[in-house]
């Protein structure tokens, strides 16, 4: 089946799951943390209190994203998503009246619940449910819509907060989500897809289906994981604290929105290959790869303070991000099957979530007690050199475990 045609066959499944995760970004980091200035100002906060607000609400969405995030496995996709995409708008018109700090707690909690948590959770499962043989190319594919929010969200949204302020910008993003969102969704899922060659009930016949106790009791799940928390720790941390990055280097922030268009195509690229690679060769033996990019990243941006330093390091999160969030939607249906994936995914989301939330707190901290941001930068990068030895042994235990069928492995 070449591309062209799987796109035809696919279409409406595979533009529900692009438009989810293009919508997941008005939950995302990099949106919310392009009103930091305002907010620090409008409620007198400092880096270090908006970075902890941020983590304690993001903590929060974490911890009931297992529980919440469950519901794909007992409920239609198409209902999951309606109600998703009504709580995230209901959160942004939110935002829009806030009226005081504490009042960041529960908005941003509802954010990153909805947002980066269920929309995005609930397109990966879909995608790692609905296909088989062509798995990677589908969430590669889903997984456009993320790359596609960076790069045209930022610049729209600080010109339209420059031209009509803050509160208005959240109001539109509110609307967005129940004009287009909302029908997009009900018009393109009447109906799950079921894999070709799957049984009745939509599941592959063949291979084990790992429940997800089975699951948080595989070393090799936690391994994986240590790895995979690396890029959303490091990016969401940057990203978070974007406005004191462009201060301490004296960059423009207009400079730095810009350079999301760069992460944006990078990260489409890198994903479309990714998930060509994945349907070739499989997504665990990959695994060892996907550390690369950040650890280089943020070698440049501690070493490197020159304007440039901007796109290049925006270059090497996109292929980052591209390539790991496509891996991350694949490797769990492909090691633990797929009835039980909703629930498994919701562990692992949740993991990713927790990691999101202690980046910039962790760094709003540092940042307080002035501890050098090249030096946060390089010990970023040396964790992801050694964890990347780390995935290298998971790959081909996981390579074993498929080959011989023996979990012990």
């Amino acid at each position: 089946m070449t591309g062209l045609t799987f796109l035809r066959d696919n279409g409406r499944w595979l533009a529900f799951g692009y438009l989810l995760t293009f919508f997941s970004g008005f939950g995302q980091t990099f949106f919310i943390a392009l009103f930091g200035g305002e907010f620090r100002a409008e409620f007198g906060l400092t880096h270090g209190e908006f970075g902890l607000i941020y983590m304690l609400a993001t903590l929060a969405s974490a911890a009931l994203l297992p529980l919440v995030g469950q519901s794909v496995d007992h409920y239609q996709i198409r209902s999951v998503a309606v109600w998703v995409v009504i709580g995230l708008s209901i959160f942004c018109f939110a935002m829009a009246g806030a009226q005081a700090a504490w009042m960041l707690f529960p908005i941003i909690f509802g954010l990153r619940l909805c947002g980066q948590g269920m929309m995005s959770h609930t397109a990966m499962t879909a995608m790692g449910r609905w296909f088989v043989a062509r798995r990677g190319r589908a969430v590669a594919f889903a997984m456009l819509g993320l790359p596609t929010a960076e790069a045209l969200l930022p610049l729209s949204f600080v010109a339209l907060s420059s031209w009509a302020g803050w509160r208005f910008a959240w109001m539109a993003a509110a609307a967005l989500l129940v004009i287009v969102a909302l029908p997009a969704v009900l018009l393109l899922l009447k109906s799950d897809r079921h894999p070709k060659g799957a049984s009745s009930d939509g599941e592959m016949a063949a291979g084990r289906h790992w429940t997800r106790a089975e699951v948080v009791r595989d070393p090799l799940f936690w391994m994986v994981c240590a790895g995979i928390l690396a890029p959303p720790f490091i990016g969401t941390a940057i990203m978070f604290h974007q406005v004191y990055l462009v201060e301490l280097r004296g960059w423009s922030l207009e400079l730095f929105a810009s350079a999301f268009i760069v992460m944006a195509a990078v990260s489409v690229l890198s994903s479309l290959v990714m998930g060509s690679l994945i349907d070739r060769f499989s997504a665990s033996r990959l695994l060892p790869l996907v550390l690369v990019p950040i650890t280089l990243g943020c070698l440049v941006l501690a070493v490197l303070h020159d304007p440039i330093a901007a796109y290049l390091f925006m270059a090497l999160l996109g292929l980052s991000n591209g390539s790991t969030f496509t891996l991350i939607g694949a490797i769990w249906p492909e090691v633990y099957g797929t009835r039980h994936v909703g629930a498994i995914r919701s562990v692992a989301f949740a993991l990713i979530v927790f990691a999101s939330a202690a980046g910039p707190g962790v760094m709003g901290g540092l940042i307080d007690a002035n501890v050098s941001y090249d030096v946060q930068l390089a010990l970023m990068s040396l964790y992801c050199l050694a964890v990347t030895g780390l995935l290298t042994l998971v790959s081909r235990k996981f390579g074993l475990r498929l080959f011989v069928g023996d979990t012990r492995i």
